[in-house]
């Protein structure tokens, strides 16, 4: 496994879930096209991109590539690098046919491609300015009351507003992107004002 230091960027969770057996790091999905409407999924990426920048790991499709773009012209240059699968054409396994392109996107092309495009594109170890320390778990979560208790879905939601978060991230997703905004401590501090 290669430890990224960068918040990884794909189009879907098909994506994210192959990237996730081979990287130690942060992955977080576009949601295809829902990126160019979703203001809130846009101001997260821009968050972890001051304090950890961001890596854009796309199709190499023409879809994957105007993703890349907005992506691109949305964040400060020093602050974004691109990893670039090769085109390969195939099918994926869980699709009936061929993409449009009949490009195998993230999910399909062979693991060692993939980490070789993470190398080319510099990937690093340790996210600089995250917040040191203790990092943020789903029990953290449970005995704040925001996952798996009454109320608990209607608490989470006022925690994301108060961090300006997108509302629909899911209790799964929500410990890594707390402790890449905040500390230990001041989740403490903010749950317990809920």
């Amino acid at each position: 496994m290669i430890a990224v230091k960068e918040a990884v960027i794909v189009e879907g969770k098909y994506d994210k879930i192959k990237l996730s057996s081979l990287i130690d790091g942060m992955i977080l999905e576009t949601d295809g096209f829902r990126i160019f409407r979703d203001k809130k999924r846009m101001a997260l990426l821009r968050r972890l991109a001051a304090t950890r920048g961001l890596l854009v790991l796309t199709d190499s499709d023409s879809a994957g590539f105007l993703i890349r773009h907005y992506l691109a012209g949305s964040i400060p240059p020093g602050r974004i690098k691109h990893a670039y699968i090769p085109d390969i054409f195939g099918k994926e396994k869980r699709k009936r046919r061929p993409s449009k392109e009949g490009k195998l996107g993230v999910e399909g092309v062979p693991s060692e491609a993939i980490l070789k495009a993470l190398k080319q594109a510099g990937v690093g170890a340790e996210p600089e300015g995250a917040p040191s320390g203790r990092k943020i778990t789903k029990m953290d979560l449970y005995r704040a009351g925001l996952s798996g208790g009454p109320n608990s879905a209607e608490k989470r939601r006022e925690l994301l507003r108060r961090l300006d978060l997108p509302e629909y991230l899911s209790a799964n997703s929500l410990p890594e992107i707390l402790s890449a905004l905040v500390s230990y401590r001041d989740f403490l501090d903010l749950t317990s004002k809920l």
